[in-house]
């Protein structure tokens, strides 16, 4: 099966500054991948890179047999990448509603399906984007994401600063939306354990370069890997 995403020799970074060198991923259709690493290893530069806004120095981009490596951001929003930024940037002075419905695009991922996914954005339908909670923006940003029908869904630490509650809730949407919907994804996400049951490869960015790429499954049972390239001390 050819890759869906299929990022080749990336060299990518901000000004002169070049934080990604000579990195390659391939992703197939319906695969979803954990994207981990420490703090400045480069996850959202590569995040960054595949929507478009860094200075690539090297390397391209396909996407569904596509080079979209030379289009601007909002035209590769339209070829199919999905995009859920840390920031969430939803519209504050629309409506829950509004914000899904001004964006979305014909396909499966339809006001009715992506308020099933989110029965909380149902309830708060009504409110403006600034009446929501941190972790209701949160949901928000990814259905609003969902509304373009993408090929394939960025999320860029998706958990971070969430009640515990809301974090069960989310996880539990981002596994149907990967699992059963079969949504590809890279998911950027500082707990490895929370992520990795949820995703069917992971790699490990190391200063812009992937340290270690396999199966979920195999990292979350690689004690060394998760200490010595994560921190992520053994669970008691």
């Amino acid at each position: 099966m050819s890759a869906l995403l299929d990022i080749q020799n990336l060299a990518a970074g901000y000004g002169e500054a070049i934080v990604i060198g000579d990195l390659s991923l391939a992703l197939k259709q319906g695969e979803s991948l954990a994207l981990l690493g420490r703090n400045g290893a480069g996850k959202t530069t590569l995040m960054n890179s595949i929507i478009g806004v860094t200075r690539r120095r090297g390397g391209r981009i396909m996407l569904d047999g596509r080079d979209i490596t030379a289009l601007k951001p909002d035209k590769r929003a339209r070829a199919g990448v999905g995009w859920v930024p840390q920031e969430r940037n939803i519209f504050r002075s629309l409506t829950v509603e509004e914000n899904i419905t001004t964006v979305a695009m014909p396909g499966k991922f339809d006001l009715k399906r992506i308020y099933e996914m989110f029965p909380r954005l149902h309830e708060r339908r009504s409110n403006m984007g600034d009446q929501l909670s941190g972790g209701e923006q949160q949901m928000l940003a990814v259905g609003r994401a969902l509304a373009l029908n993408p090929k394939i869904l960025l999320l860029d630490e998706p958990l971070e600063g969430l009640a515990p509650i809301i974090v069960d809730e989310l996880l539990a949407a981002l596994r149907r939306i990967v699992r059963e919907e079969g949504m590809s994804a890279i998911i950027v996400e500082q707990s490895a354990r929370k992520i990795l049951p949820l995703t069917d490869r992971a790699i490990i960015l190391e200063r812009g370069a992937i340290a270690w790429s396999g199966d979920s499954g195999a990292l979350l049972d690689d004690r060394e890997a998760l200490a010595n390239l994560l921190s992520v001390a053994e669970k008691k």
